[in-house]
């Protein structure tokens, strides 16, 4: 932000109204279709996309900032001469749609939301009746969203994944799959709706409305053998059994006894509910009192020790089973527990608890590095952690309890015979032999609450003929894992990254039963296939839907034979649509950059590389992936379900398209996470309207008869450099680079020029029309109005990119400038200093003697020899102690001096050619002189490049 402050316009020419300029421009590139793309094979083409939209709800600013960096990197593509295919599509797979129809029946304030976007109260009953119709209005939505955001999209491309010819290109996608080995089914627990089924639980949150970073726990449920019934724990570490000294329950909850298959298990009223769809056979048949269980005894599992049952406030019965194994040893909640409870003679009178019950030996079963023999007594002290209250420092301490332990920590002599053994060996075989022996199971539970889209919770089901796509397969890892090498990834990191993404991504559940929207799955048509597995190839069904959307194909002509051609080139054309949909494939495959958010790094990505790797011949594997981070509010990542949101039409009209494209483009990083605030876009918004009245204002001042100067070469030197820059930050994507440069830079140089007196008319039209065309992928509507008011005819956004001339980067002039600015500098804070107006200025300019002196000073390479180097000179050494006196100052400015190095003459001709200016500039007197022989002692200071100066 601080660079917005040096681009203040000279003189505001005239109000812009960005509001009918951004709506002329998008109309007049609509109706001229300039984002129609077709082959053409004198040119390179270049195709893109960014990750589609789901139908739950409008569009919002939290989306526009990925999909307007792919609009930035389509527009820049297609002036650099590019044949740029830029199209979009609407994810409407999944419960997404019929979420939004149970929540208008539902909730009024989404009748309310949906009106206020602009739904009829038509649209709003036939959206509730009919999910199919939710996917058509928002399809249309974002339609319009898009080109209100100047968007050029190719619109007759667009699609849906519940179109008809979609469907038949995803199931054979799967029997390609199929082919190749790569499906298998298998039992599978996965996340499960309770009112819609199936739902996928991932950061992009496209089928849910929280939760989006829960993971799946896989807990071991220990029994303790207790009468009859069994109390079960769950435990994410069963290697730590051998510690265990009580049971933990609240005693406020009202558990269960529920019967599974042929055992009774007392757990929390939730977990049973959990378990009836992960167990064959689960009825609650009673309810137990958590106080009633408190101070009685039970036999643990593994060390089949008799152990008191303890009451404690931690017990979450949302989390696993509502009671808990006690391993003070190890897990500071339970350390801090048992010390509190100790301490609480009360407690221990309200449950009749005996000193026996709670003084308890504290059993050391795991050494480790950091922690040593008793790790939760240490990191309770070492987080100075007071009680079982001190939540986030617990939480804090238990995660480096069991980090440390994990993968450094060994169990010990009193592990049976386990002692000795790697904790992160042992954890698995020490489950595996409860499960053996009867004395363990296991439940899956997710790591946090998540809702489904819907309004309902989702939980973990259990499915037993699931199928996947095996993405363990190690041939396939490899060869996705080579081709990586080869891609543009933006940001680096990911690239170096993805790699072990790939090695970490093991076989991927790609169906669900239910009510729900998608394709169905070719060999069983029971199932649907998921939203991730069909969203991997689905660049390449742009290539062929607009003859899909124009009629030509039909979806009956589409089958595995007609898919095959097209894609794999088997077989022969059936007719000449068919053989041209096969060269149009050919042309703009493989596709060159897919952008998507950072949630898509470990879902969408991986998968998206496999599967083209696994389908396709080598030469249409994709070649770039471009990921952005998010726009985060108060609550993280900005999204409809979590508030904090601005909606498209809004915003553009408060801000202006063009300041919101400057805003993403400028205020961070693509690859950060940057913060919506609405206060931080209005001075974008001010700033493009200061352009357009700058750009009006440089140009109207202009003179044809106006001869070349020094200035102009400096202004034509300043944009050439800047061209340089920004097409090197724009070969990475640097945005925020190129826009520093193109935007920010260029106006304070304009500016400055203006200052300066520049005018001529030649060089101000060269200027504004190049520096027009680099913004134009940015901030495309100003751009196109300005270029039009200078009397052009055709669409700036179809012209080239201006190369830069290395030949017009005037080094001299450039150095020129910038002495006048130190110099202006100079001036102004002696005046500050001295707390006075010059009347008289005297610039005394470095003799030549210091100018060799300088030169030799650039050319060592060592500082500390600068000196001694010097004073071997004997020209420079005749000056005694003023050349010792500059031989330290260009010791202490080693690393900053210029290559280029003025002659005194060429000093003061630029100088006496500014004085003018600097008169006018400082309302005083100037003289310029050369230093030697001046007889001032401020004379002496002057260095080249650097005048000295006196005022009077």
């Amino acid at each position: 932000m601080q660079c917005l402050k040096f681009c203040k316009v000279l003189v505001i020419a005239e109000q812009y109204d960005y509001i009918s300029v951004e709506k002329k421009w998008q109309e007049e590139w609509a109706a001229a279709g300039i984002g129609e793309a077709e082959p053409d094979l004198k040119k390179d083409k270049f195709f893109l996309i960014f990750a589609y939209p789901n139908p739950t709800g409008y569009l919002h600013t939290g989306h526009m900032r990925g999909f307007s960096y792919a609009d930035i990197i389509a527009r820049y593509n297609r002036m650099k001469g590019y044949n740029v295919l830029f199209p979009f599509g609407v994810h409407a797979t999944g419960n997404g749609a019929m979420g939004v129809s149970i929540k208008i029946k539902r909730d009024p304030d989404w009748i309310e939301y949906l009106k206020k976007g602009g739904a009829s109260s038509d649209d709003i009953k036939r959206m509730a009746d009919d999910p199919i119709y939710v996917v058509e209005y928002f399809k249309k939505n974002f339609t319009q969203q898009f080109k209100a955001f100047g968007f050029l999209m190719d619109w007759r491309r667009t699609l849906t994944t519940i179109d008809d010819g979609y469907k038949r290109f995803i199931q054979w996608q799967f029997m390609k799959l199929n082919e190749k080995k790569l499906l298998v089914q298998k039992p599978y627990y996965t996340t499960f709706c309770v009112r819609c089924g199936p739902v996928a639980v991932d950061p992009a949150e496209m089928e849910i409305s929280k939760g989006g970073n829960a993971e799946k726990l896989e807990f071991t449920l220990l029994k303790f053998k207790f009468g009859d019934a069994y109390l079960i724990a769950a435990t994410l570490r069963p290697e730590t059994v051998y510690g265990q000294t009580n049971l933990w329950v609240d005693p406020d909850e009202t558990y269960v006894k529920a019967k599974v298959d042929s055992e009774i298990w007392i757990v929390s009223r939730q977990c049973a509910e959990k378990l009836k769809y992960q167990k064959d056979k689960v009825e609650i048949i009673a309810e137990v009192k958590g106080n009633e269980l408190v101070g009685k005894k039970c036999v643990a599992p593994m060390i089949h020790r008799e152990i008191p049952i303890l009451p404690s406030h931690f017990c979450d019965p949302n989390i696993g089973t509502g009671i808990v194994t006690s391993v003070p040893s190890d897990a500071p909640y339970d350390y801090i527990a048992l010390e509190d409870l100790k301490r609480n003679k009360e407690e221990q009178k309200r449950y009749n608890l005996k000193p026996e019950d709670v003084n308890l030996e504290v059993i050391k079963i795991i050494s480790s590095p950091r922690f040593g023999d008793f790790a939760a007594k240490k990191a309770c002290e070492e987080f100075n952690i007071k009680s079982q209250f001190d939540k986030e420092k617990l939480e804090e301490a238990t995660q480096e309890v069991y980090k440390d332990g994990f993968h450094s920590g060994r169990l010990n002599e009193n592990c049976g015979k386990y002692a000795g053994m790697p904790v992160s060996v042992a954890k698995d075989k020490v489950k595996e032999e409860l499960i053996e022996m009867g004395e363990a199971d296991i439940m899956y539970d997710l790591s946090e609450e998540v809702i489904c889209r819907c309004g309902a919770p989702v939980i973990i089901k259990r499915v037993d003929d699931q199928w996947f796509i095996r993405y363990s397969d190690a041939e396939l890892t490899e060869r996705s894992k080579e081709h990586v090498e080869n891609m543009n990834i933006y940001p680096e990191d990911y690239k170096k990254n993805l790699p072990a993404v790939l090695d970490w991504f093991q076989d991927r559940a790609c169906t669900r039963m239910g009510n729900l929207l998608g394709t169905p799955f070719p060999f069983d048509e029971r199932w649907i296939i998921e939203p991730i597995a069909d969203s991997t190839l689905y660049p390449m069904y742009y290539t062929i839907s607009k003859y899909v959307n124009q009629g030509l194909v039909k979806a009956e002509e589409m089958d595995e034979g007609w898919f095959d051609y097209v894609f794999l080139g088997r077989g022969r054309p059936r007719n000449e649509i068919h053989k041209r949909i096969r060269e149009e494939y050919e042309y703009w495959y493989p596709l060159d950059i897919n952008v998507g958010g950072k949630e898509h790094q470990t879902v969408h990505f991986p998968v998206f590389v496999m599967n083209h790797v696994a389908i396709l011949k080598e030469q249409h594997w994709p070649r770039g992936i471009f990921v952005n981070w998010w726009v985060t509010g108060k609550g993280g990542k900005l999204s409809k379900s979590k508030g904090g949101v601005e909606a498209i039409p809004d915003a553009a009209e408060r801000y202006s398209v063009d300041a919101m494209r400057l805003y993403y483009s400028h205020v961070a990083s693509p690859f950060v996470d940057m913060a919506w605030d609405p206060e931080a876009i209005i001075p974008y918004r001010n700033q493009i309207k200061r352009f357009y009245s700058l750009v009006k204002n440089f140009i109207e001042r202009a003179k044809d008869s106006e001869k070349r100067k020094d200035i102009d070469r400096w202004l034509l030197s300043r944009l050439n450099r800047r061209l340089l820059e920004a097409n090197e930050a724009m070969s990475v994507y640097d945005l925020k680079r190129a826009v520093d440069n193109l935007f920010f830079a260029l106006i304070s140089d304009v500016n400055w020029y203006m200052r300066r007196g520049g005018k001529n008319k030649d060089v101000a039209m060269s200027f504004t029309e190049s520096w027009l065309k680099a913004l134009t992928p940015f901030i495309p509507h100003v751009c196109e109005e300005l270029w039009q008011e200078l009397g052009n005819k055709s669409f700036i956004s179809m012209e080239k990119w201006p190369e830069a001339n290395k030949e017009l980067v005037d080094e001299e002039a450039e150095l020129l400038e910038d002495i006048l600015q130190s110099l202006i500098d100079d001036i102004s804070n002696i005046e500050k200093l001295t707390n006075r107006k010059a009347s008289k200025v005297h610039i005394f300019v470095a003799p030549d003697w210091k100018r060799e002196a300088y030169k030799k000073a650039s050319a060592v390479k060592n500082p500390k020899q600068l000196i001694s180097e010097l004073m071997k000179d004997e020209e420079i050494k005749k000056h005694g102690k003023e050349a010792v006196q500059f031989a330290n100052w260009l010791a202490r400015h080693a690393n900053n001096l210029s290559t280029m190095v003025l002659s005194q003459d060429r000093e003061i001709q630029f100088l006496q050619e500014a004085k003018e200016y600097l008169s006018s500039l400082f309302n005083a007197e100037f003289f310029i002189r050369p230093a030697e022989g001046s007889g001032n002692q401020k004379a002496k200071s002057a260095v080249p490049m650097k005048p000295a100066v006196y005022i009077e």
